[in-house]
């Protein structure tokens, strides 16, 4: 064996390093596939957050706004009933939701505003001071302001306030559906039969989505009107709301 020259040394340190080897395709295609299926999840829980959190803040803050408009215009003296602002306060305390202003109209552009509509399609709702009637009412139930989202915790007896410039209607749950069809316009009927009542009255039907996350079918709350009381200067609430 003969040993090593310094000229055998410097070509060994100047060659240059061995190929490493190729990666399978298949494992590339895995890789890349991984980061996309990560990327993917971040943008899908950012839309959730957007959907089910930020919506609510705009919602709620649209809302507000809203609501301080109608008050305002209460707090102006006698005027005519203006639905384009609002016609007064749900307050459901149950539902723990706060109040809710009602408008006309149950189209998303209306409700997405973090506020209850009442419907004029395809049956239109009967007012709260009609002499008899359905006064029938949609909000998002989750998303939007979710006014309705604890709907499912109403029980038969439950108040059912709503507050008018001059009046209080107080009406009193007394069945409650689950789950139908979102093509059951029955239920909002101005008597609505499938509640069991028979007779016209005045009632109220609280309507929205369900399953949570979903607007596969609708859930439904019926109540009827049990008393009014004027309102006095100092707004006094109902004992229902106290």
């Amino acid at each position: 064996m003969t040993a090593r020259t310094e000229h055998d040394e410097r070509t060994d340190a100047s060659a240059p390093p061995a190929p490493r080897p190729s990666r399978h395709p298949i494992a590339t295609a895995v890789s890349v596939f991984g980061e996309l299926l990560i990327t993917a999840g971040l943008v899908l829980a950012l839309f959730v957050a957007y959907s089910l959190w930020w919506t609510n803040v705009l919602a709620d803050r649209e809302a507000d706004r809203q609501g301080d408009t109608v008050r305002s215009k209460w707090a102006d003296g006698p005027g005519a009933l203006d639905t384009k602002d609002g016609i007064g306060f749900l307050h459901v305390p149950a539902m723990k939701n706060g109040e809710v202003l009602v408008k006309k109209g149950t189209d998303p552009k209306t409700l997405n505003n973090g506020i209850a509509g009442y419907y004029t399609d395809p049956i239109p709702s009967a007012l709260p001071w009609d002499d008899e009637g359905n006064f029938t009412l949609a909000a998002h139930r989750d998303g939007h302001g979710a006014k309705f989202h604890n709907i499912d915790k109403l029980k038969n007896g439950d108040a059912l306030v709503f507050e008018t410039k001059d009046t209080w209607y107080v009406y009193k749950v007394y069945k409650s559906l689950p789950e139908t069809t979102k093509f059951n316009v029955d239920v909002i009927q101005p008597v609505p039969e499938e509640s069991g009542v028979k007779k016209p009255g005045r009632y109220i039907t609280l309507t929205t989505c369900t399953p949570v996350y979903t607007s596969k079918y609708r859930y439904i709350v019926w109540g009827e009107l049990e008393r009014t009381e004027k309102v006095d200067k100092d707004r006094t609430k109902p004992v229902e709301l106290l």
